[in-house]
């Protein structure tokens, strides 16, 4: 089947969603929410955490040929909660137990018992990034120059 053609069901992207807000989540935010949990199920792992290298790949204006950028060191790890769901963690940087806890988040995330928690989680992380994306245009805007207003000093 083309990869193009194939598409992808809500769950499917609502959990997409959910594994690129994981993989931007801080260890501490990932920590204090599985410090909240109250029904921990066992968790074991199934491949790593590690970590590694990825070749970064980009094209010239969006769509012209592609051209290796360079290398990213990305960590991640797979796991299997013992009630039989495996989650996938994967993330930027060397931070092992971070990709382990995300990992485990994805994994809670198939269950319905724990689904409205991990989304509490997402939408927190979601925030947060929302924050830091505000305050970043804000100090953006504060440099920018509108070179159309500017008067050239001609009488």
């Amino acid at each position: 089947m083309d990869a193009k053609l194939k598409q992808e069901s809500p769950p499917d992207m609502a959990r997409k969603e959910g594994m690129r807000l994981l993989a931007r989540a801080s260890f501490e935010e990932l920590n204090a929410a599985w410090e909240a949990l109250a029904d921990k199920p066992d968790v074991s792992p199934v491949r790593g955490p590690e970590t590694g290298l990825v070749m970064v790949r980009g094209r010239i204006g969006g769509g012209g040929d592609a051209f290796n950028l360079g290398e990213a060191t990305v960590s991640r790890a797979t796991v299997r909660l013992s009630t039989g769901e495996i989650g996938h963690g994967q993330l930027l940087g060397t931070d092992k137990q971070r990709a382990r806890l995300a990992a485990i988040f994805d994994a809670l995330f198939q269950r319905d018992a724990n689904r409205a928690a991990v989304e509490a989680l997402h939408r927190q992380i979601a925030s947060r990034i929302d924050a830091e994306d505000r305050r970043t245009a804000e100090e953006t805007a504060a440099t920018r120059v509108d070179f159309f207003t500017m008067v050239r000093g001609d009488d």
